[in-house]
């Protein structure tokens, strides 16, 4: 999957179009991510051990993946902080790297 958690991304369609968030979660067998302010819905819940007054809270859902692009961190790329597509390249130890494919600078990735 061409998209890794605390990436920041852009929704690229849907409802929530246009907006940025960063991914808190990545469900790799379901093809989903979890965008940090996005897509979000009260669940009601039961007084528990863990929560003892019950009541809503809200969550986030899981979007498709392919509704997400994920933005240039490269300052030098003319599409800084804008949706850009990624390629994969090989290393010369054999390791993959994410690139942005206009200016071709590694995606590091974010811890």
């Amino acid at each position: 999957m061409h998209i890794r958690r605390n990436d920041v991304v852009e929704i690229v369609t849907g409802a929530e179009k246009g907006r940025r968030g960063r991914v808190l979660q990545v469900m790799e067998s379901k093809n989903k991510v979890v965008v940090e302010g996005v897509r979000q819905v009260w669940k009601h819940v039961r007084p528990s051990q863990k929560n003892q007054r019950g009541g809503r809270i809200q969550i986030e859902l899981p979007i498709d993946a392919s509704n997400v692009m994920l933005t240039c961190p490269n300052r030098e790329c003319k599409r800084f902080e804008k949706t850009v597509r990624v390629a994969s390249k090989t290393g010369g130890d054999g390791s993959k790297q994410r690139v942005c494919r206009v200016c071709g600078a590694e995606i590091p990735k974010v811890l």
